[in-house]
């Protein structure tokens, strides 16, 4: 009923505005409308985006495709907004996630919340090149998870994304950026946040969670900022290249994976231990190809959860390392063939876990660039003494 209610009022007040407003006409893609206040001392951008996915999966056992599965999805549906209060170095931000998908991952800790918070972020440009964002917003982590969804080079991220992510989440950070030479360009991200993830409203367990990163641009900007958007759309008739290397400190964790992932129950609370993760990640792009490649590493002090007399609950951090490496060319017809190699490797002795491989083969039609495309794919899972398994998707994206 909240949520009902929540998102009637967005639609009211949204309906409010437009008729109290001269409305200036917009591009596909480009928002719904844009909303300017009668003393230009603020705007608002309505944009919203659809994804429609359809897949199927079959075991591969011993050479025959058994136990075959299938689904239609309505993978995303989401309400943004955003525009500046008072002074464009004052922006705002806001997401709402409406699919069930988007809204997955409840716990006691959001229940009083639909959860369909995505983001909620003021960013106040208080000095030069300086930054201080406050709300909840993507931290500073990997490459792949700071890319929007709606910019993906294939249909959804990889297994290296799934696993080790540290995704959204409460708190502050400070951006910053320079240039050591005319093209030389360097951006600094500190994150200082709850360490529990999105929309928790109930406490904060444990300590807080520390996330810095360092990108490193050698070869100037990337056109249309590229280098956090999938496929080389823009093809930069010069090569770009960014670098990026992060590294989070969550104290006192209580998931398994890092601000992600289960709680770590006791019969006397939480199991807390510190989790450190590592993301060393590149992007680099030149006419129609585009590379990415980014690694991972999660390590934690005691990663085996245990009772007050040290008895293991059964529960344990997902300690270990991953790899995606992928590659596409993108045709002067918008038709792109891309290619990924993912690989996660936990460790066996703590996780119980086998390694496992993806390999994915990709075809997109970029109809309207990322804001109208049809993208498909076909991915073979090979993991140890499981039988492997192979994957089929096809999605339709629309943004607004």
């Amino acid at each position: 009923m909240k949520f009902k209610v929540t998102v009637i009022l967005l639609l009211l007040s949204t309906s409010f505005m437009v008729n109290a407003q001269e409305i200036p006409s917009t591009k596909f893609g480009k928002g719904i409308f844009n909303i300017v206040g009668k003393d230009s001392s603020w705007t608002m951008k309505v944009g919203a985006r659809m994804q429609f996915l359809t897949l199927a999966s079959w075991e591969n056992d011993h050479g025959e495709l058994t136990n075959g599965e299938a689904a239609f999805l309505v993978r995303r549906a989401r309400l943004k907004f955003d525009g500046y209060a008072l002074t464009p170095k004052l922006e705002y931000k806001i997401e709402l996630g409406l699919s069930n998908r988007d809204m997955s991952g409840s716990s006691i800790y959001t229940s009083n919340t639909p959860r369909f918070i995505l983001d909620a972020v003021m960013k106040w440009n208080f000095y030069k090149n300086f930054e201080l964002w406050f709300g909840q917003a993507k931290l500073p982590g990997n490459r792949e998870r700071i890319v929007s969804s709606g910019n993906l080079q294939f249909v959804d991220r990889s297994i290296l994304n799934a696993g080790f992510n540290i995704d959204r989440d409460l708190g502050i950070q400070f951006r910053h950026h320079f240039n050591l030479t005319d093209t030389f360009i360097v951006r600094e991200a500190l994150a200082i946040s709850q360490g529990e993830g999105r929309n928790v409203t109930t406490g904060n367990i444990g300590g807080f969670q520390y996330t810095g990163r360092l990108e490193f641009l050698p070869l100037g900007l990337f056109p249309n900022k590229g280098d956090y958007i999938g496929g080389s759309l823009s093809r930069p008739e010069t090569p770009k290249l960014a670098i990026g290397i992060t590294y989070d400190f969550n104290n006192n964790a209580v998931k398994t994976r890092s601000n992600q992932g289960s709680y770590m129950l006791t019969e006397n609370g939480f199991y807390e231990t510190n989790i450190t993760t590592l993301f060393v990640d590149a992007m680099f792009k030149h006419k129609g190809f585009s590379f990415m490649g980014e690694y991972a590493n999660r390590d934690a002090e005691d990663p085996i959860a245990k009772e007050t007399d040290g008895t293991p609950t059964g529960q344990v951090v997902q300690v270990g390392n991953a790899v995606n490496l992928q590659a596409g060319y993108l045709f002067k017809s918008n038709w792109e063939v891309a290619g990924r190699f993912s690989n996660v490797d936990l460790s066996k002795s703590i996780t119980g876990e086998s390694l496992v491989n993806e390999y994915t083969l990709g075809l997109s039609k970029y109809i309207v660039g990322h804001k109208l495309k049809v993208q498909t794919d076909f991915t073979y899972v090979d993991t140890e003494n499981i039988n492997s398994r192979l994957a089929y998707r096809l999605q339709f994206d629309i943004h607004f």
